[in-house]
């Protein structure tokens, strides 16, 4: 996987790409260290991932992002930011951002969140290739299996409401597909009794899912603030939200009152019901 580095502080870039090489990542294909941001420099590299910051002179990484979608870029956009503004946040999802890493730069984040996108590439590459196979037959391109076509339905949607890399994302995924084989729903079985079906402690998955659902809670908040036509906001805010709990958590990043509370029960049940949706 090629990657390149849009950043205008050295010392972020050194740590970024001792991170990539040390872990296997990919491979470095350019930086922006030698001065602004070049992307015809970019789109000739044709990487397939680009680490870029959101605040950099000049033109911010938001912009960049929506300059490099238009002219064709077709790689996956990883935001480097110590902003928590929401409305930053919701703006650079919509821009075509994928993933955020937080500053000052973890190892332990960059390696989780690369990983995940590098398997996001794999499965569209491989997806590819097997629509290749059959271009130019009479016969159509086999539909993917049930199970795999509905586990790729959950991760793209916990993508648009921005907790793919959350770490109990995977557990959500988890549980829904338990859910989805035995027929069953969350408010028969229970969020608990669920937990303690898959590995590891039971509480410390509970905890990851409500964390990651929180997240949640938050992204579609401030995708209201900005646009309360916004279709994401409007598909999901309550579906897999009481939307009370969102409006509290909107006033919250107003200044106003208490956050949201997620219900894990409600927003697990409303994933099973859009993933069985044609």
């Amino acid at each position: 996987m090629k990657i390149y580095i849009i950043e205008d502080d050295l010392s972020v870039i050194g740590v970024l790409e001792d991170i990539v090489e040390r872990n296997g990542l990919g491979s470095l294909c350019g930086d922006s260290g030698d001065g602004a941001p070049d992307l015809d420099r970019v789109l000739a590299l044709d990487p397939e991932l680009v680490l870029i910051d959101l605040l950099m002179p000049g033109k911010d990484g938001i912009q960049l992002v929506r300059e490099l979608k238009e002219r064709g870029c077709g790689a996956k956009f990883i935001m480097i930011s110590q902003v928590s503004s929401k409305e930053m946040i919701a703006k650079a999802y919509t821009a075509g951002v994928e993933f955020f890493i937080q500053k000052p730069i973890n190892l332990i984040e960059v390696r989780q969140v690369i990983t995940n996108v590098k398997r996001q590439i794999d499965n569209e590459r491989a997806l590819k290739t097997i629509q290749s196979v059959f271009t130019g037959r009479e016969a159509p391109a086999p539909r993917p299996d049930p199970a795999e076509r509905r586990r790729r339905k959950l991760t793209h949607i916990l993508s648009q409401l921005g907790m793919a890399g959350e770490k109990g994302s995977k557990d959500i995924v988890d549980l829904c597909m338990l859910l989805l084989e035995e027929g069953d729903s969350v408010s028969q079985t229970g969020v608990s009794t669920l937990c303690a079906r898959l590995p590891g402690p039971p509480k410390s998955t509970e905890q990851r899912i409500r964390r990651a659902v929180e997240r949640g809670l938050s992204h579609i908040a401030s995708l209201g603030l900005e646009d309360y036509n916004n279709e994401f906001f409007l598909r999901y805010a309550t579906c897999l939200f009481p939307f009370h709990e969102v409006r509290a958590e909107m006033a919250f990043q107003q200044g106003k009152g208490l956050r949201g509370k997620a219900s894990l029960k409600k927003f697990l049940d409303g994933l099973i019901i859009l993933v069985e949706e044609d």
